[in-house]
């Protein structure tokens, strides 16, 4: 068995690798990555990050967004939305955007990984978890680089306020609203 076969006996379909993690398995990296490229194992996705894809009776498929950003950011305290996202509020928001948003701790600036680009935004706070709350707050703290009606959207979000749990938004808006969001929730 050759030093590329049982490398590729490491290799698990459907997981994003860096560079570095196949030193561990290869005495001649460059040499083997230029190998599992050739004969298609691997697909580059960006500068030292690769591919194993897992295929399906429609193709080989694109590896999860989270896998990808967690295996780029080399970390997974990051927080992955879209503006797509803000259309479940019910506030008027219906445009869909071909964008993900990565907030993290560690990169700023758009980032093109595989076929698609994520917009990473370096944050000091935000939450595991996507929450309705955050959402509201989130559109508001976005609302100029939406393709909406602006006004109209605003006065849906004030009506949404008083449906939804006052301490959460309160908690939301201190921890994740610009000043400009602040002001407009009176904090």
């Amino acid at each position: 068995m050759t030093q590329l076969e049982q490398l590729k006996r490491h290799l698990m379909p459907g997981h994003v690798y860096r560079r570095n993690d196949l030193k561990k398995w290869s005495n001649a990296v460059d040499r083997h990555l230029h190998g599992l490229l050739q004969d298609e194992t691997l697909q580059k996705l960006a500068p030292g990050l690769y591919y194993y894809p897992k295929v399906s009776v429609f193709g080989k498929t694109p590896p999860e967004d989270e896998v990808l950003v967690r295996s780029f950011l080399k970390d997974d305290r990051f927080l992955l939305t879209s503006p797509n996202d803000y259309n479940k509020l019910g506030v008027g928001t219906t445009q869909l955007y071909n964008k993900r948003t990565v907030y993290n701790h560690k990169r700023h600036g758009d980032f093109k990984l595989g076929n698609r680009v994520f917009s990473f935004q370096r944050k000091p706070h935000f939450p595991k978890q996507v929450t309705p709350e955050f959402l509201l707050v989130d559109l508001v703290n976005n609302l100029e680089t939406l393709a909406e009606d602006q006004p109209a959207v605003l006065k849906r979000v004030k009506e949404k306020v008083a449906a939804i749990s006052v301490k959460k938004l309160r908690n939301a808006v201190s921890q994740y609203g610009s000043v400009k969001t602040k002001k407009l929730f009176g904090h």
